[in-house]
């Protein structure tokens, strides 16, 4: 375990098959373990942690998929990152609160069905699971083909029109930063290979209604239809689920709406955390 300068704590650990697990660890009380989306590295999360640190030990993982260091040649698979969740829930051995945003709270999903009784409940801000025809499909196959041609800002721009839906002028507008940021040129290809994860692990709602631990289902009103879909079909399979809509937000709340995204996930921790640390 290493301290970086000016910053959190960061956890380290080892998965089964050999890899370095590593998250940002803050505060103090009971675990809340955050799972971000696409295009980051647990950063975007950190204004909400930052709310919930006095009273919650936030532990931000750096998604294995968005690990340059840990590339190996080949895309990593969903199942690949839940091995680096359940190294965390074994190194903490204590009920923890998990929460994930866009892909993330897809292998937050996947986490919680593979691992019954790690979890004492969940938040999953739209997870763009499959309900039906593949999150990416043949928009994804045109991304990649031009991620190929050496066009990574053409590319990210396919997959935020065609895949997130964002409006045109937004996509084109990130499009355009790519080649001036060149952390977005880095994160571009671990995105299609984000989405692609999430098509290789397909419609798994039979192994989600199989999760009884609470779960807030959280969504943005100004959201892309496609999400709030999504969760539509996550909350008529799931037992023990709430539905919880942020007014005038969409899907960057995180970043937009700090303070409402950790009241949300503060008021879940203090219903089923609060209990197992008595």
């Amino acid at each position: 375990m290493t301290t970086p300068k000016n910053g959190p704590t960061m956890l380290t650990t080892t998965a089964s098959d050999g890899t370095s697990v590593r998250a940002h660890d803050e505060g103090q009380g009971p675990v809340m373990l955050f799972l971000h989306g696409g295009m980051d590295d647990g950063m975007s999360w950190r204004l909400v942690t930052a709310r919930l640190n006095a009273r919650f030990r936030t532990l931000r993982l750096h998604r294995r998929q968005y690990r340059s260091d840990l590339t190996t040649g080949g895309r990593c698979t969903m199942a690949a990152e839940v091995e680096h969740v359940r190294a965390l829930v074994k190194l903490i051995d204590q009920p923890i609160l998990i929460v994930g945003h866009s892909s993330g709270a897809v292998l937050a999903l996947e986490a919680l069905a593979s691992m019954p009784g790690a979890f004492a409940g969940a938040v999953l801000y739209e997870p763009p699971c499959v309900i039906g025809p593949p999150l990416g499909g043949t928009a994804l196959a045109r991304a990649q083909a031009a991620m190929d041609a050496g066009r990574p800002g053409r590319a990210l721009a396919i997959f935020l029109r065609d895949i997130v839906q964002a409006p045109a002028s937004a996509a084109w507008m990130s499009a355009a930063a790519v080649p001036l940021f060149p952390r977005m040129r880095r994160l571009a290809q671990h995105q299609l290979d984000d989405c692609a994860a999430i098509d290789e692990v397909g419609i798994e709602l039979e192994a989600y209604a199989r999760i009884d631990v609470p779960v807030v289902l959280l969504g943005g009103e100004r959201s892309p239809a496609h999400l709030g879909e999504r969760l539509d079909a996550l909350e008529r399979v799931m037992p023990n689920t709430e539905r919880v809509r942020l007014r005038r937000q969409g899907h960057a709340a995180t970043s937009l709406a700090p303070d409402r995204v950790a009241e949300v996930i503060a008021g879940l921790g203090d219903k089923v955390m609060r209990k197992h640390s008595r």
